[in-house]
């Protein structure tokens, strides 16, 4: 039975989904082709109908990871949580440091990346640039004249670093992983602003 072009633009956009949340939640190497694919409810045999190879399907996922997380730091710009402290608390909170396949790609794919093809590594390094400047433009708190991407760059560091190391320590030691979300928390609020 042959498929439509929007049906196949829907399973393929079912695998990036599926792949871009697995991906994060246990890093590239640690799903399978057919794991993604049932995932996506597809059978595995369809998937070279979409992608020539796995890393191809991983740089596609992780480019819309990024979108999608830069698609609501942005759409966040007119809402009540528009200052930084509330995007700290967002970012910095117990949900989103045990929810690795639905956050930050920066995240929950940086000690993955380095270890994947170029086409992986390429998506990756986009979506972090990406992400700086949408940081920059979106905080009024980010801003001033030259500074403006190093303060961004500051803030993402602390902020993925921050989240990184709790996620790392939360299973053997939960008090430490919570004062180290409190303390990344607290420091950054303490910025000063322009």
């Amino acid at each position: 039975m042959k498929v439509t072009r929007e049906q196949a633009a829907a399973n393929r956009a079912a695998i990036v989904k599926a792949a871009g949340r697995l991906f994060r939640e246990r890093g590239f190497d640690g799903v399978g082709v057919a794991e993604i694919m049932k995932a996506a409810g597809l059978t595995h045999g369809g998937f070279y109908g979409h992608f020539a190879s796995k890393d191809a399907l991983a740089a596609e996922a992780c480019g819309k990871a990024f979108g999608d997380t830069i698609e609501r730091l942005e759409a966040g710009r007119d809402q009540a949580g528009r200052d930084l402290g509330s995007y700290v608390e967002t970012y910095l909170s117990d949900t989103h440091r045990s929810r690795r396949d639905i956050g930050c790609p920066i995240a929950a794919l940086a000690t993955d990346v380095p270890r994947q093809e170029p086409g992986v590594q390429t998506s990756y390094a986009e979506g972090v640039d990406r992400f700086i400047d949408t940081l920059a433009a979106r905080f009024p708190a980010l801003a001033g004249t030259e500074g403006d991407r190093n303060r961004a760059i500051l803030v993402m560091s602390a902020l993925v670093g921050g989240l990184a190391l709790a996620r790392a320590t939360e299973a053997s030691d939960r008090a430490l992983s919570d004062e180290i979300l409190a303390a990344v928390r607290d420091e950054i609020t303490k910025l000063p602003r322009t």
